[in-house]
């Protein structure tokens, strides 16, 4: 165990898979949440980021900072950027390099294929958040790294288009849903590379500023629902979710009001271009016959035993 201390804000589907990438590795790791999730080995503290005097005692002693904190979409308003301010307090009073994970509203688009020198011109509120989010850490004292990445993909992510619904209605012999047009080319991240990127940002003193992930190449949704389906051992349909079924499930459901603005990123090919990580860092994405293989080793026992 080394001497150094990596602080994750955020326990979720990437702050505990970059606890676990970072213990392996022999790091001491703190994982900071309102209710934190830890593997064994880290240290936790619980308290809300959005208090500046709180996050800077969480990220006491730090090395380096992950900020992998992602309120729900129907909160985004009211705490993205509170919740942003947290971490990057935390770094800035502990000394330490930050490095935060974001997506890819903020380009707006979409694009054929979108480079870190993508103008900053969103079409969303979200994205629009997400811009500004991006400028208060760009502009701050400590070093500051961001990983962007596109749609997550692989094992263990609620959250994801392929995710609890989706395997869900695939076992139970339903069609899947996609936001927009499934035929679409769309980039979609693996999990664990995300992970693996921002450790390797936190490892690299002359790495800041905005970098892609390291993705496979864009496939159609339909072409990569099908290919899951394929390990599986199952023949998955894939369609457009209707806007009008949005409105009805949003009734009750919040978070599917949100999602109609983002539509636009299925609509029209929406490709990263990770070509900066991989000169830099001589990195490349899991292998997709790998990813299919984590993703379906994990949901095929879960998922037909509870549709069986």
């Amino acid at each position: 165990m080394n001497d150094e201390l990596h602080v994750i804000f955020g326990s979720g589907q990437i702050g505990n898979r970059i606890a676990r990438t970072l213990l392996a590795a022999g790091k001491r790791v703190r994982v900071v949440s309102r209710t934190p999730r830890a593997p064994d080995g880290a240290d936790t503290a619980a308290g809300d980021a959005r208090d500046l005097a709180f996050a800077a005692t969480a990220a006491r002693g730090a090395t380096v900072v992950y900020d992998c904190l992602n309120p729900l979409y129907q909160d985004w308003k009211r705490d993205l950027l509170p919740l942003g301010r947290g971490p990057l307090h935390g770094a800035s009073e502990a000394g330490a390099k930050l490095v935060a994970l974001d997506c890819l509203y903020m380009y707006g688009g979409p694009f054929d294929r979108m480079t870190e020198a993508q103008a900053v011109a969103p079409t969303s509120r979200k994205g629009a958040l997400r811009a500004e989010l991006a400028a208060l850490r760009l502009a701050a004292k400590p070093p500051v790294a961001i990983a962007r990445a596109s749609d997550f993909f692989g094992p263990d992510l609620p959250s994801s288009w392929f995710g609890v619904r989706f395997f869900e209605r695939a076992f139970a012999g339903k069609t899947t849903e996609c936001l927009g047009d499934p035929d679409q080319p769309h980039s979609y991240t693996y999990a664990d590379d995300v992970a693996d990127a921002l450790v390797a940002l936190g490892g690299a003193s002359d790495a800041t500023g905005v970098w892609h992930v390291p993705t496979v190449t864009a496939m159609t949704t339909r072409e990569l629902a099908t290919a899951i389906g394929r390990e599986m051992g199952l023949d998955i349909k894939i369609a457009q979710m209707p806007g009008l079924l949005l409105r009805v499930i949003g009734v009750a459901m919040p978070f599917m009001r949100e999602l109609p603005e983002m539509r636009y990123q299925w609509e029209s090919p929406f490709v990263l271009d990770d070509s900066k990580f991989r000169a830099r860092f001589g990195s490349v994405p899991t292998p997709l016959a790998k990813q299919l293989a984590a993703t379906a080793a994990w949901a095929k026992p879960r998922f037909a035993r509870e549709a069986a």
